[in-house]
C-alpha cells in the first residue's frame, strides 16, 4: 500500500516532502484483500487501480478541503499534512473529518495519518506500504513465521548506486518502506524551522495529536487497531538514524502520551462515579435478587476497568518504547522535548508519575551539557515545587539533587541561572529547612551579579528569606524607645551589606531589591529617624560604619526613584528594541524634540546615536507600525528648515541605499533563475521584508531616484503573466508601485513638459489596469489591497489641484468607466455584504477568544473597504445611483456599517439633494421589485411578510435622516413621493386604469415619508396622486387599501378629510381639488400644462392655502414669512444625470437654505409646490 501524494511540498516553505503514489491501498479492494505492487503486471492495470485509489482518497478527504495561495497558485488541501500545515480550519473540525473517514474505511484513513507523520518529518521521498498478512486464511504458525522474517529485514540502508536511503519497518498491520534522497548537510525539517509560519505549524501539529485522542476517546481509541498502528509507526520512526524522523516522532509520541494521560484521568473520574452509583443502588435494593439498573452499572464499571487497562498498556508502550530510548538522544531538542513532557505528566497525573522512578530522569538531566535541556528540567521542577501537596513526595529527590540545584545559579547560561534561583525560592517557601544557612548565604551574594534578571531573582530570595517580616508594621509609639519592624529590616539590610564584604557600592544591592522591596526602600522617614536617633536609653544606635551605609542607602534609593535606571554595568539589561509595540511608541518621542538644540547645544553625538539606533531598529524589525514610525521620525528630522537637515539626509540616503542594495540583490537572483520565482521560503521572506521596509519609507520620502517603480512594476507584470509570485511579495510590490506613481504625479503637477505628462499618463492607465486585474486574484488579501489602492487612486486622479498646472490636470485626469464602476460595486457586494458562517459552537474558551479576534479583524477590513468605496460616491467619482446598492443593507448591517452608510447618505445629500432623494427611492424600488418577483402572482403581495416589513423599516430609517427642518428637505421629500407614485401606478395606464396596478403596495412604503411633508405640500402630493386614480374604482375597496392608507397619511389632521372620501369610497374629481396642481413637463406630453384660467383660480386657492398654513405655530409663521419667495420659485429639480467634477468645479452642491440659487433646467420633471407662480 502506498501513501498518497504530497501536494503540500510546494507550500511557501523550504524543501518539503514529496510523497507520491506508487501502488494502491488494500482498502480499494473489498474485504481488505491485499493488492501489491508486484501483482500489477501491466501499466493499464496499474493505472486503473491508481484511479480507484485516487477516487477513494478524494471521497474520504473532500469534507476537509481548504485552499491556500502557494507561490502564486491555489493549492487544494487533501491530505492531513496539507490541512494542518495551512492552519485554515479549526483543528476539531479537521479531526472530526478524519474520524468520519476512519469509520468509513480505516485503512485509507490510517494511510493518510501515516503520510501525515512521514511528511511532518520533512521526508522527500516515497512511502510504500503493504499488508503484513497476505490473507485472512493464514494460520498462527504462518503468521509468526512471517513476522520473524519481516523483523529480520527491518533495515535502514544506503544504496550507493542510486543515492537513495531506504528504511523498512513495521507499522502494524503494514510494512512501511520509506525511500528518500540522501542530503547529509540538510538538517532542516518542519518542526525546527524558524519563523512564524513554522512555529504555527508546530503548534498545529501538537494540537492535532491532542485533539485526535480527545475526539477518539469515546469510540475508536479502544478498537485495538488505531493506537497499535500509531504507536508502532512512531516507534519505528524513532529508531531511525535520521534526525528528522527521530525528532518528529518523539515529539508526536510525547504529545500522544500527554493526551492519553488526560483520557486516563477522565476514565478515573467516570469509574469513581460509577462505583458510587453502584454502591448507592446496591444499598437501595438490598434484599432483592436482580435489578436491571444494578446490572447496567456493573457492566459500566467493568467497561471502565477494561478501558483503563488498555490505556495503561498504551502509556507503558509509549514510555518504554519512546521515552526511555530518546531522553538520552544525541540531539538536544529531542532530550528537551522528553524532559518537558515528563514534567507535564508529573503535574497532571501525580498519583502515577510522582515517584522516584520517574523523577530520576529529570534529576539526571540537570547535568546535561545543553542549556536548553537543563532549562526544561528547572521549569518542570518549578511546576512541581510550587504545589505544596506534591512537595511531601519529593523528599528523596530533594535530598539527592539539592546540591546540584543550589549550584545552578552559577550556570553559564543566564536564563538557566535565573530559573534555578526561582526554583530555589519555591523550595525555600514550600520545603521546611531544605536549605541550610550556608546555602542561603551563598545564594544571597547573587544580588551583586552584573546580570540584572539574576540579581533581581536573588533580591527576591534575600528579601523574603532575610528582610521581610510577616505582619511587619511600624509599632513606634510616642515617648517610647521600641523599634518598629521596618527599623529591624533596615538594620538587617545594613548588617547584611557589611557582613558580605563583597561590594563597596550599595547601589547594586538596592537595584536588586527594588522590584520586591520598593515600598520598604522608599520609607525615607523611617531611614532618617533611624539616622538621627541618639544613643540614649538602651543604646541601640548605629555605629559609624552602619551610619555610612545607611546614608549610602538613602542616596541610592533616592537616585533609583528619581532616575529609574540601574547602576553602571546593568544598564544594558533591559531593552525595548525587540518589542514592536513599545518600539513604535518610543519612536514617536523624537518627533516632538526641539531639533534646534542638537545644533545650538553641540549635541551632535546624541543625534548620531539616535540615527544609529533608528537604523538598527529598521534593520531588525519588519512590523509595519515600527517601520512607519521610523519613516515618520526620519521625515520630521529631515525638515529643510532646521540646521541638522544635511546630516539626517545623509543618514537617510545611506539607509535607503542599503535597503535598495538588498532588494536589488534579491531581484537579480530572481531574474537569473530560468524556471521563474524561487520557492524557497527564506528568499520569499527576505524579499517580503525588503519590500515592506522600502514601502514604509516610500510613503513619506521620495525614492524616485532609486528607480523603484520599474523594479516593482516588472514583478507585478510577471505575476499577471505567470501567476506564480508569492502573496508576501505581491502586497508590498503593489504598495511600492502605488507610492512611486504618487510621487511622480506630484512632481508632474508642478511643472513638466507635455511629453513627460503623456508618458506619465500611460503609466497611470497601466497601473489602473494592473489593479483591476488583481481585483480577481486568487488570494483575498491581494484582492482587498488592490481594491483599496484602486479606490484611493481614482479619487486622487479625479480630484487634482489645477492651481499650478491646468494642462497637467487635463492630461492626467481620469474618471472610471461604467464597466469599472460595476466591477467596484460587485467587489463590495461580494466582500463586504456577505454573511459569514457561524462556526463558533463547541469551541474552547481559547478558541472562542481567537475566533472573536479573527471576526473583529475581518470586520475592520470590511469597514475599510466600504469606506474607500463610499468616498468615491461622495466625491462624485462614481455615479451616485451606485449608492442604492449600499443603502439596501442599511438596516440589516446597521451595527457593523450603519455609521458609514449614514455618513455617505448625509454627504451625498449635501452635494445634490434631488439626486440623493432619487437614489433613496431607487433603492426602495429595487427592493420592491425583488420582493414582487418572489411573490405568487395569483395570491398577490403579502403585506405582512418579513420582506415587506423590512422595506417599510428601511423607508422609515431613510425618513429619519431628513431631520426636523422640513423646509430644507421639502424638495427632496416631494421628489420621493413623486417618483414613488409614478412607480406605484406603473402597468395600470395600458388598460386605462381598469386593472389593479401591480406596484400599488409600494404606496405603503413611501407613506413613511409623509410626515416629512409640509402641510401644503401634502395637498399638492395628494392632487398629484389623483391624476392616477380613475373614478369609480374598478375593484373593491379592500384591494385599494394601500392607496387609501397612503391618502390618509397625506390628509392626516385635515378638517375636510371626511368630505373628500364619501361612504361609497369614491374619489372626488380632480377639478374639485382645492390645492394647487403639479406642473409636469414630460417628454411624452401625457399631462397638459396648466392654463391661464386655471392659474388664476389656483392663485386664489394659493392664498387660502397660505392662510391655513399661517394660522398658529412658530413653524407656520416661518412658512408665511417665506411665502413671497415660494411664489417666485420652489420647484423640485430632477437632473438627468449625476454631474461630476470637471476642471475647478469638483462637486456641485445645492444651497440648503431657503434662498437657493436657480437650478439647472435640464430635468425631466419640474414640480411647482404651493406658492409657486404659474408659467404663462
Amino acid at each position: 500500500m502506498i501513501a498518497e501524494p504530497n501536494a503540500a511540498c510546494n507550500l511557501p516553505s523550504h524543501k518539503e516532502n514529496a510523497v507520491r503514489d506508487e501502488t494502491v491501498p488494500e482498502c480499494t479492494v473489498q474485504n481488505n484483500s491485499s493488492v501489491r505492487n508486484g501483482n500489477l503486471k501491466t501499466s493499464r492495470e496499474k493505472r486503473k487501480v491508481r484511479e480507484q485509489c485516487e477516487n477513494i482518497r478524494r471521497n474520504s478527504s473532500s469534507s476537509r478541503r481548504v485552499s491556500q495561495l502557494q507561490n502564486g497558485e491555489v493549492v487544494e488541501a487533501v491530505t492531513l499534512f496539507e490541512v494542518v500545515s495551512m492552519g485554515k480550519r479549526a483543528m476539531q473540525c479537521v479531526v472530526d473529518d478524519w474520524v468520519e473517514a476512519y469509520k468509513q474505511d480505516r485503512n485509507v484513513a490510517l494511510l493518510d495519518l501515516i503520510n501525515f507523520f512521514i511528511q511532518c518529518s520533512g521526508c522527500q521521498g516515497v512511502v510504500t506500504a503493504e499488508m503484513f498478512q497476505n490473507s485472512h486464511q493464514q494460520d498462527a504458525n504462518r503468521i509468526h513465521s512471517n513476522k520473524m522474517d519481516v523483523m529480520q529485514k527491518m533495515t535502514e540502508t544506503f544504496d550507493e548506486e542510486t543515492g537513495l536511503q531506504y528504511k523498512k519497518f513495521i507499522a502494524y498491520p503494514w510494512i512501511l518502506t520509506v525511500t528518500w534522497p540522501v542530503d547529509v548537510s540538510n538538517e532542516d525539517y518542519p518542526v525546527i524551522r524558524a519563523g512564524p509560519y513554522w512555529k504555527k505549524f508546530k503548534a498545529n501539529f501538537c494540537e492535532f495529536i491532542a485533539v485526535l485522542v480527545q475526539q477518539c476517546q469515546c469510540s475508536i481509541l479502544f478498537d485495538s487497531y488505531l493506537m497499535d498502528t500509531i504507536i508502532s509507526l512512531l516507534t519505528g520512526l524513532a529508531d531511525s538514524v535520521i534526525r528528522a524522523f527521530r525528532h518528529t516522532s518523539t515529539l508526536a509520541a510525547m504529545k500522544l502520551l500527554t493526551a492519553v494521560i488526560s483520557v486516563h484521568l477522565n476514565l478515573d473520574v467516570n469509574k469513581h462515579n460509577a462505583q458510587r452509583l453502584y454502591e448507592v443502588e446496591k444499598n437501595r435494593i438490598s434484599g432483592k435478587k436482580t435489578n436491571y439498573r444494578l446490572d447496567q452499572l456493573e457492566r459500566k464499571r467493568k467497561e471502565y476497568d477494561q478501558k483503563l487497562v488498555e490505556i495503561q498498556n498504551m502509556m507503558h508502550a509509549i514510555f518504554k518504547g519512546m521515552f526511555l530510548s530518546r531522553y538520552r538522544d544525541v540531539v538536544p531538542e529531542i532530550r528537551a522535548t522528553c524532559i518537558e513532557e515528563i514534567g507535564n505528566w508529573i503535574k497532571t497525573y501525580p498519583d502515577v508519575f510522582l515517584n522516584d522512578s520517574y523523577l530520576k530522569y529529570i534529576g539526571w538531566m540537570l547535568y546535561d551539557k545543553q542549556a536548553e535541556v537543563r532549562l526544561k528540567c528547572l521549569l518542570g521542577l518549578q511546576g512541581i515545587y510550587s504545589r505544596k501537596e506534591l512537595v511531601s513526595k519529593m523528599d528523596l529527590f530533594t535530598s539527592r539533587f539539592k546540591d546540584r540545584i543550589v549550584s545552578m545559579p552559577l550556570d553559564k547560561d543566564h536564563e538557566v541561572a535565573v530559573q534555578a534561583m526561582k526554583l530555589l525560592m519555591l523550595m525555600s517557601q514550600n520545603c521546611e529547612d531544605v536549605l541550610s544557612a550556608e546555602d542561603c548565604e551563598t545564594l544571597y551574594q547573587f544580588v551583586y551579579t552584573t546580570h540584572r534578571p539574576l540579581a533581581v531573582a536573588a533580591g527576591e530570595f534575600l528579601y523574603k528569606r532575610l528582610l521581610s517580616h510577616e505582619g511587619g508594621e511600624e509599632v513606634l509609639c510616642k515617648g517610647e524607645k521600641k523599634v518598629g519592624a521596618k527599623t529591624d529590616q533596615l538594620k538587617r539590610l545594613i548588617r547584611f551589606f557589611l557582613d558580605s564584604e563583597l561590594h563597596k557600592h550599595v547601589a547594586y544591592l538596592i537595584d536588586s531589591l527594588w522590584d520586591w522591596a520598593g515600598k520598604f526602600l522608599k520609607d525615607w522617614e523611617c531611614m532618617t529617624t533611624l539616622l538621627l536617633k541618639d544613643g540614649e536609653g538602651d543604646g541601640k544606635v548605629l555605629n559609624d560604619d552602619q551610619e555610612s551605609v545607611l546614608i549610602e542607602i538613602i542616596l541610592a534609593t533616592v537616585r533609583e526613584a528619581a532616575e529609574g535606571h540601574p547602576p553602571v554595568g546593568r544598564g544594558a539589561a533591559k531593552k525595548y528594541s525587540t518589542d514592536a509595540q513599545k518600539v513604535a511608541n518610543l519612536l514617536q518621542i523624537p518627533q516632538y524634540y526641539d531639533l534646534d538644540v542638537y545644533n545650538t547645544g553641540h549635541l551632535e553625538k546624541h543625534l548620531d546615536a539616535l540615527l544609529s539606533e533608528i537604523k538598527g531598529i529598521v534593520a531588525k524589525h519588519s512590523d509595519l507600525s515600527v517601520l512607519e514610525a521610523s519613516s515618520r521620525t526620519y521625515y520630521i528630522l529631515c525638515s529643510e528648515k532646521i540646521a541638522i537637515y544635511s546630516k539626517v539626509d545623509c543618514a537617510r540616503t545611506q539607509l535607503i541605499d542599503e535597503l535598495m542594495g538588498q532588494l536589488n540583490q534579491l531581484l537579480d537572483g530572481f531574474w537569473q533563475k530560468e524556471e521563474g520565482f524561487c520557492t524557497d521560503a527564506g528568499e520569499i521572506s527576505r524579499m517580503h521584508s525588503a519590500l515592506r521596509r522600502i514601502a514604509a519609507f516610500h510613503n513619506a520620502h521620495d525614492l524616485t531616484k532609486w528607480n523603484l517603480y520599474d523594479k516593482t512594476l516588472k514583478l507585478l507584470q510577471f505575476e499577471m503573466e505567470h501567476g506564480s509570485l508569492s502573496v508576501l511579495v505581491i502586497l508590498p510590490a503593489l504598495q511600492c508601485t502605488y507610492f512611486s506613481l504618487l510621487w511622480q504625479l506630484a512632481a508632474a503637477a508642478e511643472n513638466s513638459a507635455k511629453k513627460t505628462l503623456l508618458a506619465l499618463r500611460r503609466e497611470l492607465r497601466r497601473f489602473s489596469e494592473i489593479c483591476m486585474y488583481f481585483l480577481h486574484h486568487k488570494d483575498k488579501d491581494v484582492r482587498e489591497k488592490a481594491f483599496t489602492i484602486l479606490c484611493d487612486w481614482l479619487l486622487i486622479l479625479s480630484h487634482q489641484d489645477s492651481n499650478n498646472n491646468e494642462e497637467a490636470v487635463g492630461l492626467l485626469d481620469y474618471l472610471p468607466s461604467t464597466s469599472l464602476q460595476e466591477k467596484l460595486l460587485f467587489f463590495i457586494q461580494e466582500h463586504v455584504f456577505v454573511e459569514e458562517e457561524e462556526g463558533s459552537k463547541g469551541l474552547t474558551e481559547e478558541e472562542e477568544r481567537k475566533d472573536k479576534s479573527c471576526k473583529f479583524d475581518n470586520l475592520h477590513k470590511k469597514r475599510s473597504l466600504l469606506a474607500a468605496y463610499c468616498k468615491l460616491i461622495v466625491y462624485n467619482v462614481v455615479e451616485m445611483t451606485a449608492a442604492a446598492e449600499i443603502y439596501k443593507h442599511y438596516v440589516k448591517t446597521y451595527n457593523d456599517f450603519g455609521d458609514i452608510i449614514k455618513e455617505t447618505l448625509s454627504r451625498t445629500r449635501h452635494n445634490n439633494k434631488i439626486q440623493s432623494a432619487k437614489t433613496l427611492i431607487l433603492c426602495l424600488q429595487q427592493l420592491f421589485q425583488t420582493y414582487a418577483e418572489s411573490q405568487d402572482s395569483s395570491t398577490g403581495a403579502d403585506l405582512s411578510s418579513a420582506s415587506f416589513t423590512n422595506m417599510k423599516e428601511l423607508a422609515r430609517r431613510f425618513s429619519l435622516t431628513f431631520g426636523w427642518d422640513q423646509l430644507k428637505s421639502r424638495e427632496s421629500v416631494a421628489m420621493i413621493h413623486k417618483e414613488g407614485i409614478e412607480f406605484a401606478f406603473q402597468g395600470a395606464t395600458g388598460t386605462d386604469g381598469k386593472c389593479l396596478p401591480p406596484n400599488l403596495s409600494f404606496l405603503l412604503i413611501i407613506s413613511e415619508f409623509s410626515n416629512k411633508l409640509l402641510k401644503p405640500d401634502k395637498r399638492v402630493v395628494y392632487d398629484y396622486l389623483q391624476r392616477y386614480v380613475v373614478e369609480p374604482l374598478p375593484c373593491s375597496r379592500d384591494k385599494w387599501q394601500p392607496l387609501i392608507l397612503y391618502r390618509n397619511s397625506l390628509l392626516a389632521n385635515e378638517d375636510e378629510e371626511s368630505s373628500i372620501l364619501g361612504s361609497s369610497g369614491e374619489w372626488p374629481p380632480v377639478g374639485t381639488s382645492k390645492a394647487l396642481p403639479f406642473k409636469r413637463k414630460l417628454s411624452n406630453g401625457s399631462l397638459p400644462e396648466t392654463s391661464h384660467t386655471e392659474a388664476a383660480s389656483q392663485e386664489a386657492a394659493l392664498e387660502r392655502a397660505s392662510q391655513l398654513t399661517s394660522a398658529g405655530g412658530r413653524s407656520r409663521k416661518r412658512l408665511k414669512s417665506q411665502e413671497k419667495h415660494l411664489k417666485e420659485r420652489l420647484p423640485l429639480r430632477c437632473p438627468g444625470g449625476l454631474q461630476r467634477r470637471r476642471s475647478k468645479d469638483e462637486i456641485k452642491t445645492e444651497d440648503v437654505s431657503v434662498k437657493g440659487q436657480a437650478e439647472d433646467t435640464s430635468e425631466d420633471v419640474d414640480i411647482d409646490v404651493v406658492g409657486a407662480e404659474q408659467d404663462n
